[in-house]
C-alpha cells in the first residue's frame, strides 16, 4: 500500500465524487473506483457503504480515512522538511482565482515570484467566488485569491491587499468630465452591475443600500471583461476596482471617477486549507504576495 493509494482515497472522502477525485488525482473514474475495492481487500473490510444512494463511509471506512490524514499530513510535513534542509525552492503551485484579480492583480506579482524562483511552476485557474472556496476545501489547488473573503472554519486567510472601487464611464458620458462624483449622483443613469451572487456586486449593493436609494441596473455579467465591454459602448455606468481598468484608462476607452468624499475598497485576499503543511515555494509565494509591494 503506498502513500498515493490513502491521497486518492481521502480525496474521494473528501469530494463525495468518483469523478472529481478522479480529477484531481489525473486518473479515470473506473481507476478510483478499482482503488477503493484494492483497498478493501487489502484491508479485508469494506470502507464504502454502496446500500446508500450517497456517498456514505462504513465505521471502518472512516478509521482508514482518518489515519490516512494523518499519514498524508506527516508524508507532507516530512518532505517539505527535507526541501528545507536541502534549501530547495521547488515544485509546482495551483492557484485557484476569480477573474479579476488573476488578469489584473496578479500577473506583475507572479513575474517577480517567478524572477526570484525559476525552478517553480506556477498554474492559475479563473473560477468563479465560489468555487474558488470549493477547491481550497477539497484540496484541488494549493492557494485560492478572492474578494470579500468569508471566514470558514476549513480555510486559512491571508490579507492580500485592498483596491479601490471607483466610478467608469465612457468618455462621452456626462459624468466623463468631473473630477469625482456624489453616490447619489448614480441614481440619474443606467448602472450595469455584477451578477447578484458575485461579492463585488453584494458591497455594490450594501453602498446603495447605505444610501438609501435604488438604482436602475440595465445588465449583469459574471466577470469584470464583460462589464468593461458594456460601459465601453455606452450601455451604462459601472462600479468596479480601479486596478482593472487601468489599460483602458490610459487608452482613453474608459474614465474612472472617485468618489466624492468617500472611499470604498474591496479587500482581497489570498486562502489555503487549515492545517495544511506548506511547501518552501508556498511559503515563499505568500511572502511575495503577502509581503512585497506590486513593482
Amino acid at each position: 500500500m503506498q502513500i498515493g493509494n490513502f491521497k486518492i482515497f481521502a480525496d474521494l472522502v473528501e469530494t463525495k465524487s468518483f469523478s472529481r477525485a478522479a480529477k484531481l488525482n489525473g486518473i479515470t473514474q473506473s481507476a478510483v473506483s478499482q482503488q477503493a475495492r484494492s483497498m478493501e481487500r487489502h484491508f479485508k473490510i469494506l470502507l464504502i457503504d454502496r446500500s446508500q444512494k450517497q456517498f456514505q463511509l462504513t465505521r471502518e471506512g472512516n478509521r482508514v480515512y482518518e489515519s490516512a490524514k494523518e499519514m498524508l499530513h506527516a508524508y507532507e510535513k516530512l518532505m517539505s522538511e527535507l526541501q528545507e534542509m536541502k534549501k530547495v525552492i521547488s515544485g509546482t503551485i495551483r492557484i485557484s482565482t476569480i477573474y479579476s484579480i488573476g488578469l489584473h492583480e496578479l500577473p506583475p506579482y507572479i513575474k517577480q515570484f517567478l524572477s526570484e524562483y525559476p525552478s517553480v511552476n506556477v498554474r492559475v485557474e479563473y473560477r468563479r467566488s465560489n468555487l474558488v472556496y470549493e477547491d481550497i476545501i477539497h484540496n484541488a489547488v494549493d492557494f485560492g485569491l478572492v474578494a470579500f473573503p468569508v471566514k470558514m472554519r476549513q480555510i486559512e486567510i491571508v490579507p492580500f491587499r485592498d483596491d479601490n472601487l471607483v466610478l467608469v464611464c465612457h468618455p462621452n458620458h456626462p459624468l466623463a468630465e468631473k473630477k469625482n462624483v456624489e453616490v447619489e449622483a448614480l441614481v440619474d443613469y443606467k448602472f450595469i452591475g455584477f451578477d447578484p451572487d458575485i461579492p463585488t456586486r453584494k458591497a455594490v449593493d450594501s453602498i446603495f443600500r447605505d444610501y438609501k436609494f435604488e438604482i436602475e441596473t440595465v445588465m449583469e455579467f459574471d466577470n469584470i471583461e464583460t462589464v468593461k465591454r458594456a460601459v465601453e459602448i455606452d450601455a451604462g455606468v459601472a462600479i468596479v476596482p480601479q486596478a482593472t481598468i487601468e489599460q483602458e484608462s490610459r487608452q482613453g476607452t474608459l474614465v474612472a471617477i472617485p468618489f466624492k468624499d468617500k472611499r470604498f475598497t474591496r479587500p482581497l485576499a489570498i486562502l489555503h486549507r487549515k492545517g495544511r503543511v506548506l511547501t518552501p515555494a508556498m511559503k515563499k509565494f505568500i511572502e511575495t504576495l503577502a509581503g512585497k509591494k506590486k513593482s
